[in-house]
């Protein structure tokens, strides 16, 4: 278990988010051509103004790696999850169908409500609910589980019958969703609009890699949070048979960058966070890895490609690349700090050259696609470009993630 530094990033004044609808149009293709959505021409701005831009954004320097070629998710962000600078992304604001990957919010929202040991009788109206075809854990009517029980079936099974049981310990589906809607705004997630709080696929439902990286971020300042999604296997509840000791049955982890399942090799660091699949969202994916001190986060969403396990392996490239690249290039953003976080009193111009580019001093551009060299600069207001503080944020915490070289401790 390492200690990281605390998390230090910056906040500032919001610029109002572009219009954008959740699904981008289709673009005209050639007869025969396979038809890809295209990401909207602008996108919200949170974190810096270079991420609001379609395409790769990198500014590589001197010695920095190049991205790596395949990876074709539809949008994917690489970020350093303590200091929040954001080393690369494509297309990071597109809203996207997020699938499974949107209990990261829901945990991050329930988690410090529900004791974990308080123990809840699921009834027939808890399960009425669950979308026809969702990942279960095996949650029965008329049997008692634990808040605990239930958080592993989340996380490890992406369980939607946990999902749905937990929601009623919260007054019922309707509240959870407002409950977590109103997070994700505190958060500054503002890409993400929750409709259902397990993310099976609903009309409107949508986020975005900046979004999710941004929510992980925030659910792995908390302990519980740690444990359960860098869980790899864990007993669950079985069921009751009359005059018989209730017997349990093993779960194991969805995330196959822990488990070393299907042809996806172990990921060295990895500790979590949460991956989705859904017809809609198509496969997404959310990590945090550690190595030498440095801790990382990648989203990726809906690669384009038929290679077997296609989101994890891209994710691996990324991680990889991040590690790699860290020190080497300059941010092309920020994952900013929640609205609640305490304001600077001294605000500090940002450096601004002839051509409008603004950030470090000396930078060695090497744009890939679109970059502009914003470095972590935000717009504001009247087109001023300001960096606050680092005091704007500091999150008290450390974070102990766990040695990938022996599984975590299982419940």
């Amino acid at each position: 278990m390492r200690r990281a530094a605390p998390v230090v990033a910056a906040a500032a004044l919001v610029p109002a988010l572009t219009t954008a609808p959740a699904l981008a149009a289709v673009h005209d293709e050639k007869p025969g051509e396979k038809k890809q959505p295209q990401p909207p021409a602008a996108m919200s701005t949170v974190g810096g103004v270079q991420l609001g831009k379609p395409g790769t954004q990198v500014n590589l320097r001197a010695g920095a790696p190049v991205l790596p070629k395949e990876v074709t998710g539809r949008s994917w962000i690489v970020a350093d999850a303590e200091s929040g600078q954001v080393l690369a992304s494509h297309n990071a604001h597109w809203r996207l169908p997020p699938a499974s990957t949107m209990k990261m919010l829901f945990a991050d929202t329930l988690l410090p409500k529900l004791p974990k040991d308080a123990e809840h009788t699921v009834t027939d109206e808890e399960l009425a609910g669950v979308g026809e075809g969702s990942s279960l854990v095996g949650v029965k009517e008329d049997h008692s589980y634990s808040v605990h029980d239930l958080w592993l079936g989340v996380f490890l099974r992406s369980g939607n019958d946990a999902v749905h049981v937990l929601a009623a310990m919260n007054d019922g589906l309707d509240k959870t969703v407002r409950d977590m809607q109103a997070h994700a705004e505190e958060l500054q997630a503002l890409d993400t609009t929750v409709v259902s709080p397990d993310g099976y696929d609903e009309p409107g439902q949508v986020s975005s890699a900046y979004d999710l990286t941004l929510i992980a971020r925030s659910g792995l300042q908390k302990k519980d949070f740690r444990e359960y999604c860098s869980t790899v296997t864990a007993q669950f509840p079985g069921e009751q048979k009359p005059g018989k000791k209730r017997e349990s049955f093993a779960i194991q982890n969805t995330n196959r960058l822990l488990t070393g399942e299907s042809g996806v090799s172990p990921y060295k660091g990895i500790a979590g966070v949460k991956n989705g699949n859904t017809t809609h969202a198509g496969s997404t994916f959310t990590g945090v890895a550690e190595r030498n001190g440095r801790v990382l986060l990648v989203t990726v969403m809906n690669p384009d490609s038929e290679e077997s396990q296609a989101v994890y392996k891209e994710a691996a490239r990324l991680l990889d690349w991040g590690f790699a690249a860290s020190g080497k290039v300059t941010p092309v953003g920020e994952l900013v700090a929640p609205r609640s976080a305490e304001k600077p009193s001294d605000v500090e111009p940002v450096r601004e050259d002839a051509d409008g580019a603004s950030g470090p001093s000396d930078p060695v551009a090497a744009a890939q696609t679109g970059s502009s060299g914003m470095g972590i600069a935000l717009a504001v207001a009247g087109g001023v470009l300001i960096l606050l503080a680092a005091a704007a944020f500091l999150v008290k915490r450390r974070w102990p993630l766990p040695d990938r070289g022996e599984d975590p401790p299982r419940p």
